[in-house]
Order: structure tokens, then C-alpha cells, then sequence
């Protein structure tokens, strides 16, 4: 049977969708398996210890000796989930990231289709590596994009409670929230505005009250961001060229980085100048200036040991209106999409472990 060449072109079916999810998982977590201890990697990877140490806190609310870091979404998810299912608190993190993850991709489905989806599921290593060794990112961005969901359903009010939950995991999530803010505001819907910001009020409230009740901080989590001697956003760039030219990194890292950047700069002029997404814009605002806001904060991150290293990872929850933004340059041939969920997830494993470390391994 001779396959047309056009059936490749064709978009992506959700089933597809979910079928490239697991194929990306299976191969991600059998090639960490592979080279090291699964379970022992997932407590070493990012903040996983951090959040782990907090879920637990909250499950026996007991914070003495605990040390503030991160914003406690994530680990409240973790704990609540942790009671309900009967799983250690390592489980219900990677639980709580693994559903967040497929969650999430399906949501980009229903929100742009399933190219954006699909390229939203297989590109992105950092996005991988957060879904299935745990991460905030997985739980924050299936929440964002519920929030748009909800938008375009006309459901300001649910829109708003996503957002502002979203903001309690990552706090750049505030970006949604806002946006859905500023449309209500323009259009002078103001009844809507003001059920968005008493319920973003309500969440931020419960967030807050315990961190002012037991460490005397109801800014606790914000002002663990601040350690630093330099505020945390500055000039657009500035972080990402001091931080290139004081930590030097492999080629490989760069090339990586600065493709990323380059990427996310191109879909930013394209919605500046395609006539195509500013009829999009129209229809959907609230994305449109939630991506804005939220890519604009990222070029101003101020850490310079993070700006450029963390660029793809902190680009996240607005990569699909980059995507959308560049849909017409895309390449699109679904046997593009089988070829990276099947390099993609392998590489992201081994990036996670160390391609040094990997390549030593391997020779071993």
C-alpha cells in the first residue's frame, strides 16, 4: 500500500498526540533506567529534594527546621495527592509531574492543534526532563493552559482561580492572571474583573496565611527569590550575554541555548509583523499578551548563572504562541515528529545525567 505524501503533512489526531506523549515517556525514563538509578535521580535533579523536604512539612504541618525555597503549589499538590493515594512523597511528586505533563499537551491540542502540540511534546528537553523526573514546570503550565481554555469558553472566573493557582507554583504564572485582567479591564467588563481579582485575591490569601502564621513572612517564598545581591529582573539581555561571557559552558550547551533564544526572538518578530497572528492576537488576546508579558520577563531575568543556561527551560508555558507565531515556517511531516520522539526523550535523559558522565558510562 503506497502512502500519499500529503497523509505526513496532515495534522496530528489526538490520538497520535497521546501516542507520541507515551513513546517520549517510555524512552525517557527506560534510558535514565539504563544508566543509573531511576529513583535516585529523581531526588537528585533540580529542586525535586526541596520539594519533597516541603511536601512533607505540609503533609504532617509540621515547618520546624524547614528551610524556605521555591513557591509551595507544587508541594501542596504533592502532599494532598501523597494522602489521597497512599504513595511516599517521591511518588506523588512524579505522579503529580507525569499527569501535569499529559494534562498539559493535551490542553495545547485543544488550545492550537496538534502540530503545536506535538512539536510543544517532542522538542523540548528541559520540558521533558521536568515531566518524568519531577518539576513545578509540568503542574504550572497544565494550569495555564487550562486558565486559556477556560477564556475562550467565556468562563473569566475559573480562568482567573487556574491563573492564580498557576502563580503559586511558578510565579511568572502572575503573567496569565494579569492578562486575563487587562482584556476584562479594555473591554470594560467589569463585573467579570471583579470576580477574577477577588478569587486571585482568595487564593493569594490562603497561600500567604500560613507562611505569616508560622515564619512570620507572608512574603516568605517571593523573598527566597531575592537572595541575591541584584534585583531580579533587569535589562532585557543583559544576564544572558554577562552570564555567557563569566560561565563559560561547552559548544553543545550553547548551541543549544542560543538556539532557543534565537527561536523564541524569531516567533516575537513574527507577531510584531505577520498580519495572519495579529488577526490571531484579535481573536485571543489574553494569550497573546500573557505570552508578551511572560517572554519580556524572561529576557529581563537578572541571574546571570541562569539567564542564558535555563533560557528553554524558563521559556516554557509561552513556547505554543511562539509556535503558533511561526506556524507557517514550521517544518511539518509527522515522520519529523516520530524521528524526535524517539532521539529527543534519549538525549534529554542523558542530558539530564551529564553527556560527559553518559559517554564515560558507555565506554565503561
Amino acid at each position: 500500500m503506497q502512502i500519499n505524501k500529503n497523509d505526513w503533512r496532515s495534522d496530528p489526531s489526538q490520538r497520535e498526540i497521546a501516542a507520541l506523549m507515551m513513546v517520549t515517556a517510555v524512552l525517557f525514563v527506560c534510558t535514565v533506567v539504563r544508566l543509573q538509578n531511576y529513583a535516585s535521580m529523581v531526588n537528585n535533579f533540580g529542586d525535586s529534594s526541596a520539594y519533597t523536604e516541603i511536601a512533607s512539612a505540609i503533609q504532617h504541618w509540621d515547618f520546624r527546621g524547614l528551610h524556605i525555597k521555591q513557591f509551595w503549589g507544587y508541594p501542596y499538590a504533592m502532599a494532598a495527592a501523597s494522602i489521597v493515594t497512599h504513595l511516599p512523597v517521591q511518588g506523588s511528586l512524579l505522579l503529580i509531574s507525569f499527569a501535569s505533563s499529559f494534562v498539559a499537551i493535551v490542553l495545547a491540542y485543544r488550545l492550537w492543534g496538534g502540530w503545536v502540540a506535538a512539536l510543544f511534546a517532542v522538542l523540548n528537553f528541559d520540558w521533558m526532563q521536568r515531566s518524568f523526573l519531577g518539576g513545578s514546570e509540568p503542574l504550572a503550565v497544565a494550569l495555564i493552559f487550562g486558565a486559556l481554555v477556560l477564556v475562550r469558553k467565556d468562563r473569566y472566573v475559573l480562568a482567573s482561580l487556574l491563573a492564580a493557582l498557576s502563580t503559586v507554583v511558578r510565579p511568572l504564572g502572575i503573567c496569565c492572571l494579569i492578562g486575563i485582567g487587562a482584556v476584562l479591564l479594555f473591554r470594560r467588563e467589569y463585573k467579570k474583573l471583579a470576580g477574577a481579582v477577588l478569587v486571585g485575591a482568595a487564593v493569594g490569601t490562603l497561600y500567604v496565611l500560613p507562611l505569616a502564621m508560622h515564619f512570620g513572612d507572608a512574603l516568605a517564598t517571593v523573598h527566597s527569590y531575592q537572595g541575591a545581591q541584584v534585583p531580579l529582573f533587569g535589562i532585557p539581555f543583559y544576564a544572558i550575554v554577562k552570564g555567557t561571557i563569566l560561565y563559560p559552558a561547552p559548544w553543545t550547551n550553547l548551541a543549544l541555548d542560543f538556539g532557543w533564544i534565537a527561536l523564541v526572538l524569531a516567533g516575537l518578530a513574527a507577531m510584531l509583523l505577520d498580519p495572519q497572528f495579529r488577526e490571531y492576537a484579535k481573536t485571543y488576546p489574553v494569550e497573546v499578551t500573557f505570552a508578551a508579558l511572560y517572554l519580556f520577563a524572561v529576557f529581563c531575568y537578572n541571574y546571570p548563572v541562569f539567564a542564558r543556561s535555563n533560557f528553554a527551560r524558563f521559556s516554557i508555558p509561552a513556547l505554543p504562541i511562539v509556535f503558533v507565531a511561526l506556524s507557517r515556517w514550521l517544518p511539518q511531516d509527522r515522520r519529523m515528529l516520530w524521528g524526535l520522539a524517539v532521539v529527543s526523550p534519549a538525549l534529554a535523559a542523558a542530558s539530564a545525567i551529564g553527556i560527559r558522565n553518559v559517554a564515560r558510562m558507555l565506554l565503561q
